[in-house]
């Protein structure tokens, strides 16, 4: 038997098989990471992830200090929508889901969000971060997507979100022959170091 499949856990909620998932010390995987094809195509969707749906960028609690302290190098890049609702509603908000995450412009698009010259929605804390005024990158939730975190008490859940606004990242991913865990590798070793990934990646390639 391949030594992947031996890593490989069913995930159990009220008696119903939920999903067959890698597991990798105290991280569960979607098996979606080493079989799908994703690389984003910002040309063509235009950063749309900064601005469908109904909330900001989740965050976790350990981010929020990091939000306060860069948010002054982080203000000179913003639109004037995004400062007024951060000056209306707070650096970040507590939700609807109860959980932290960015505050949004109207309800839509990221307060964080800014365009640049071609259209496209870009990150003013990630922008501030490549000019090098802060050593903070971007919330670990916008570096990881498509991917998305759920903590529980004894692991935590990595899952693939699936979204039409992404149908494009999939195409562009299997022209270029990249999968997920490839593409997110950054973000991956950011959050879970570089000897997990490299863990993941020989599960995967079967090294």
């Amino acid at each position: 038997m391949p030594n992947l499949f031996r890593h490989l856990t069913v995930i159990h909620f009220n008696s119903l098989i939920f999903a067959i998932m890698i597991e990798v010390g105290h991280v569960i995987l979607t098996d979606d990471i080493k079989d799908e094809y994703f690389v984003c195509d910002l040309g063509k969707c235009k950063g749309a992830c900064c601005i469908e749906g109904d909330l900001g960028a989740p965050l976790n609690d350990d981010e929020l200090d990091s939000m306060e302290e860069i948010y002054p190098e982080v203000e000179p890049y913003l639109s004037d929508e995004g400062r007024k609702a951060i000056e209306k509603q707070g650096i970040y908000v507590f939700d609807k889901d109860e959980e932290f995450s960015t505050p949004t412009i109207g309800g839509k698009e990221c307060a964080y969000a800014i365009y640049d010259d071609a259209g496209i929605l870009k990150c003013a804390i990630e922008q501030a971060y490549l000019d090098g005024k802060t050593d903070f990158q971007k919330p670990i939730s916008c570096h990881l997507y498509p991917l998305r975190l759920n903590r529980y008490e004894t692991f935590e859940a990595v899952n693939y979100d699936r979204w039409r606004i992404c149908k494009d990242a999939c195409t562009n991913g299997m022209n270029l022959k990249v999968r997920l865990y490839k593409f997110l590798r950054q973000p991956l070793e950011r959050k879970f170091g570089s000897a997990w990934y490299q863990e993941l990646v020989n599960l995967i390639e079967e090294k």
